[in-house]
């Protein structure tokens, strides 16, 4: 059987809004589009995208606020992927930073898993997330009881991948590490060609993501609010009141922003601000798609898409005190960036190339495992 005569399922993390993964995850849909989608929860009025998607969701879309507050019933989410019926499926893509790869399928399927990360919050940064969310002392507690069995499941159903693609070589030493299995590269895309450089920029730099706390806005809101310069803050989260009430005048929270007018913030700012270790990071990936440089933490992704001194900048501790000094060497250096030469660089992660790669490396697997 050809690969395109095969019957495929998408099945993804909660789908409740649009970020790094849910680009990837949408890449998935427009190349199998035919494909249901297996997920979680699904809030179609923040996910837009996937309105003409064929969305099945689990039990846990019908429990009190779950649109909303997924991460409230994490617990549950093991449970709910492995109720998935996939029986009827010749191959199973999962695209998974938490409990998606866990879905079970019969011997003749084919699964390849597609991963973001493993869960951050059960293995190497379980500690500080449970100490940097904001959440009642007793939920602490009670997760730090629950995360052990999560994390115990999460290993065991690591075995049901057949074959894993990670999304960078950071996460790639990850799936090494904790669910000792072999994984191949493919880096996440955007569609570089749809990005604009303006002629001139406004002067203000700019910061992009959802406002929790591992993404490390405070230490662009301490840094910014030394350095007096202007920032733009785009995104929402439960860090957002927190961060506004720190904030100098100098810096200016923007919300939730369309496409369009995210691109034009791109396009006019000085640098963007990249202060956290990402998998790989699609954000900054888009700023050089602009024709932008990044400010960037030397650690995770950024290493694989940001040239140092070419299309950015990396400070080496990530503490506002660091990116202080990053910004201010960026300042004094910034004449030497050039625009295009920053998109020309960022083409080679653009989405065709992703879609190309991706679909030779299934073609490849899909031979093997019929043969």
């Amino acid at each position: 059987m050809r690969l395109k005569d095969a019957k495929v399922a998408l099945v993804f993390d909660w789908m409740t809004n649009m970020g790094g993964a849910e680009k990837v995850n949408l890449k998935l849909h427009q190349m199998f589009p035919k494909a249901p989608i297996f997920t979680s929860v699904f809030n179609k009025h923040k996910m837009k995208e996937f309105a003409h998607a064929d969305v099945r969701t689990s039990f846990i879309q019908k429990l009190p606020k779950a649109k909303n507050h997924h991460q409230w019933y994490l617990n549950f989410m093991p449970y709910a992927y492995e109720l998935f019926d996939l029986s009827e499926y010749d191959i199973v893509i999962s695209s998974s930073h938490s409990c998606s790869k866990g879905i079970i399928t019969k011997p003749e399927t084919l699964h390849v898993c597609y991963c973001h990360s493993p869960m951050r919050y059960a293995w190497d940064n379980w500690q500080e997330y449970i100490k940097s969310y904001k959440m009642n002392p007793l939920v602490k507690k009670i997760a730090k009881k629950k995360m052990h069995k999560l994390r115990m499941w999460d290993q065991l159903s690591s075995d049901r991948v057949d074959y894993y693609v990670a999304n960078s070589k950071t996460t790639q030493r990850r799936i090494e590490k904790y669910y000792r299995r072999p994984s191949t590269v493919i880096h996440p895309m955007a569609n570089t060609k749809d990005y604009k450089t303006a002629k001139n920029t406004k002067g203000y730099f700019l910061a992009v993501g959802r406002l929790i706390p591992y993404k490390k806005f405070d230490l662009i809101v301490e840094a910014f609010n030394e350095l007096g310069l202007p920032l733009k803050i785009v995104g929402t989260g439960l860090m957002e009141e927190e961060l506004k009430d720190k904030a100098e005048p100098n810096i200016e929270f923007l919300g939730y922003t369309p496409e369009d007018e995210l691109k034009k913030l791109y396009s006019e700012c000085e640098a963007l601000i990249f202060p956290q270790l990402e998998d790989f990071g699609i954000i900054a990936l888009e700023a050089m798609a602009s024709g932008r440089p990044v400010i960037a933490y030397r650690e995770g992704g950024a290493l694989e898409s940001v040239a140092e001194n070419k299309t950015g900048i990396f400070f080496d501790k990530q503490d506002a005190v660091h990116l202080k000094g990053a910004v201010e060497k960026f300042i004094k250096t910034k004449n030497s960036f050039d625009s295009e030469e920053i998109k020309e660089h960022a083409s080679q992660f653009d989405e065709e190339e992703f879609e190309r790669k991706l679909s030779k490396y299934l073609q490849a697997k899909w031979e093997v495992w019929t043969t």
